[in-house]
């Protein structure tokens, strides 16, 4: 079993930075490809970026692509995403979660751990 915490979200003007951190409980942390994802009211949680088990190799998505990167530190458990030149469209709740899938996936369906979430608002 992995718990995951997240924490560093909070409100923010627009072009602002936020770094958001994940830890992890348990000794098999680096058995995980990591992935950060959002939700915003009344839409679906989408994959924001994600981080092979070494962290050699990261992927992100369109939206996000240049403004935000994530990082790990197997020693430390934790995984974290740095967000920069924030907008007001990257409002929402922010999940990390956990996987023992090859690769990065971006659908929600492969990851087995998920955290509680950190709010982060951006306003205008």
């Amino acid at each position: 079993q992995v718990q995951l915490v997240e924490s560093g979200g909070g409100l923010v003007q627009t072009g602002g930075s936020l770094r958001l951190s994940c830890e992890a409980s348990g000794r098999t942390f680096d058995s995980y490809a990591m992935g950060w994802f959002r939700q915003a009211p009344g839409k679906e949680r989408e994959f924001v970026a994600g981080i092979t088990r070494s962290g050699l190799k990261t992927y992100y998505s369109d939206s996000v692509k240049g403004r935000f990167t994530i990082s790990r530190d197997n020693a430390k458990n934790t995984v974290y995403l740095q967000m920069n030149n924030l907008k007001p469209e990257d409002t929402a709740v922010y999940v990390c979660a956990g996987t023992s899938a090859p690769g990065i996936p971006t659908r929600t369906n492969p990851y087995g751990y998920w955290g509680q979430g950190t709010q982060v608002t951006v306003s205008s």
